[in-house]
């Protein structure tokens, strides 16, 4: 399993939320708290939105902690709207290619969780992927192939309904030749607009999502696991599709299509 987090609003160093806080994104990378695994030393990255359409993006494999480049570039940068993420691999090599976030064109997409017997029906998952979209599949992990079969589904023109066709289509893949959890998803993804989260489980075991206002109250964060204590912090309910901006936030129950 994973760790994440992601921040729209006014801009910020990402800093503040990946190296700062009592309980950052770099330290649940050394001891998550709500996690299955508590060390998250699979690699690491970062997506950030600013001036121009497609997000820049900074992958490593290294352990958040011991990367010296991550520290430097989150002291620099400030972004209105970034996702990171610190990666625990539930099979895959520990890549670049592996890593997340992951993305194409505008959209960023990172995943905590894991598709049931994904190794057994991989070729079957690629194969849902068209051919126009599958120069984009660097990696052999079940989150990429979970981002571009959404894009296939219509990400750009309607985001809860192509997540719920995609999420139906490999959970449907995972109960004919997988094993269980058939579906286990905790997702933040966002081209460059609005912020969206989804929470999702076959079983009753969804990842955990939160949300909460940042400090000065401007900004709205979306993690897996809070980065401070506080009774700020709001869970998303287990089965939900979330639209956040800085000022607002709409939640909506999330169902697969199968």
């Amino acid at each position: 399993m994973c760790r994440w987090a992601a921040y729209i609003g006014p801009p910020v160093h990402l800093d503040e939320v990946v190296c700062k806080p009592e309980h950052s994104l770099v330290a649940q990378s050394v001891h998550a708290f709500e996690c299955k695994t508590q060390t998250n030393a699979d690699g690491f990255g970062i997506a950030w939105y600013d001036s121009r359409e497609e997000p820049g993006l900074y992958r490593d494999t290294h352990p958040a902690w011991s990367d010296p480049n991550l520290k430097s570039i989150t002291y620099q940068v400030r972004s209105g709207l970034f996702l990171a993420h610190v990666r625990a691999s539930t099979g895959t090599a520990t890549s670049r290619n592996n890593c997340h976030p992951f993305t194409h064109g505008c959209w960023s997409f990172m995943h905590n969780g894991q598709v049931g017997g994904f190794e057994n029906f991989r070729r079957r998952a690629d194969m849902m992927i068209p051919d126009e979209l599958y120069s984009a599949r660097k990696g052999a992990t079940d989150s990429e192939a979970l981002f571009l079969i959404a894009i296939a589904e219509g990400l750009y023109e309607d985001p809860k309904g192509a997540m719920q066709r995609a999420v139906g289509r490999l959970e449907a893949l995972s109960r004919e030749f997988g094993h269980t959890p058939h579906m286990r998803i905790g997702a933040a993804f966002s081209c460059g607009g609005a912020l969206y989260a989804v929470r999702y489980a076959s079983d009753h075991l969804a990842p955990t999502v939160y949300s909460s206002k940042s400090a000065d109250g401007t900004g709205r964060l979306v993690v897996s696991e809070p980065l401070h204590k506080g009774e700020c912090w709001e869970a998303v309910p287990a089965g939900s599709f979330c639209r956040f901006t800085a000022d607002d936030t709409e939640i909506e129950d999330f169902v697969p299509q199968f």
